[in-house]
């Protein structure tokens, strides 16, 4: 490498000025500039099993926020709450990636376990948690633009990229972090080779809605502070087994056998992951009363005619 070359580590974000006309001129989708369409490998059994899954269990540990940290969240849960709501609804509107939200909570928390410090605008950092997260699990990244604009422009680009600086420097870099999402697929497929899923003409169906139910609550659960001292794994297995109880297409002894098969995946006891399947059931009843009396949604005729895949009906959460 040439000595005189300019090398910076720092994810600088200068977009020409052919690339600002071209956001200009064409309407963004979700916060991303309309261009060709994603390419994603697809799901590939190989790199499943025992062997992965031990890996994640060993890695996980490495990534939890500080019990202090847990403490002092838990006693006052209300300001963390708004700032990880605020993060998915942004996530969402920005049509992100499935893993980002909870890649960067998961950023938010460690960065605050660190510093134990609350910076000048806590929105900033939620923005550059989502900013890294982005840049880690997407092609075609949110831009800081993007962000700064779903905050009301409360801060500038210039800040935001700062406050990346800040967080990455508190990290050390290390931002890969094991979440819920990691595990649910390896858990999917290992209760599906066990005998979870019935082979027939509906089954890749159901199993799409099965992780699409377990990514939901394991969503909720980031929200909830309750759930911030648990592991990835727990949160994982938990979400899965109380999505597989909603489907209500399991009698109740195959429901025992897939709870001890995920609570042997997560090397939990069997009573520690039905509490906190527990524990998913009622926060999502506390999040559904609260949106009754915020006052009722309305939903297309063909929503109100679809079968609830939940114990509670997943679409009428308002996070």
């Amino acid at each position: 490498m040439d000595r005189g070359m300019s090398v910076s580590l720092w994810c600088e974000e200068v977009e020409d000025e052919q690339c600002q006309d071209q956001g200009q001129t064409e309407a963004p989708v979700h916060g991303h500039i309309t261009g060709s369409p994603q390419l994603r490998a697809p799901w590939d059994p190989t790199v499943s099993g025992h062997r992965v899954i031990q890996r994640l269990l060993h890695v996980e540990e490495r990534y939890m926020p500080s019990m202090l940290y847990v403490t002092l969240i838990q006693r006052d849960p209300e300001r963390r709450e708004e700032l990880t709501k605020w993060a998915l609804e942004v996530c969402c509107d920005c049509g992100c990636d499935e893993a980002v939200f909870p890649l960067s909570v998961s950023l938010l928390d460690r960065f605050l376990s660190a510093s134990l410090s609350l910076p000048v605008s806590l929105y900033c950092l939620a923005a550059g948690c989502i900013l890294i997260a982005s840049k880690l699990t997407e092609c075609d990244n949110v831009t800081a633009d993007t962000l700064c604009a779903a905050a009301e422009y409360s801060f500038q680009p210039c800040n935001l990229r700062e406050m990346e600086r800040i967080i990455l420097a508190t990290l050390r870099w290390d931002t890969a972090a094991v979440t819920p999402q990691d595990f649910l697929p390896h858990f999917l497929a290992s209760v599906e080779q066990r005998g979870a899923a019935d082979t027939d003409e509906c089954e890749e169906e159901r199993l799409s809605t099965l992780r699409r139910h377990s990514d939901t609550l394991a969503a909720m659960c980031a929200c909830d502070s309750r759930f911030l001292g648990a592991p990835p794994s727990l949160v994982a297995a938990a979400s899965l087994n109380c999505a597989l109880r909603g489907l209500g297409n399991k009698g109740p002894s195959q429901l025992a056998h897939m709870s001890e098969a995920l609570a042997e995946l997560c090397q939990t006891d069997l009573a520690v992951l039905q509490c906190y399947s527990e524990m998913i059931e009622y926060a999502l009843r506390q999040r559904l009363r609260s949106g009754h009396q915020q006052g009722p949604m309305e939903k297309d005729e063909e929503v109100e005619n679809e079968r609830p895949g939940t114990p509670t009906d997943m679409r009428d959460i308002d996070f």
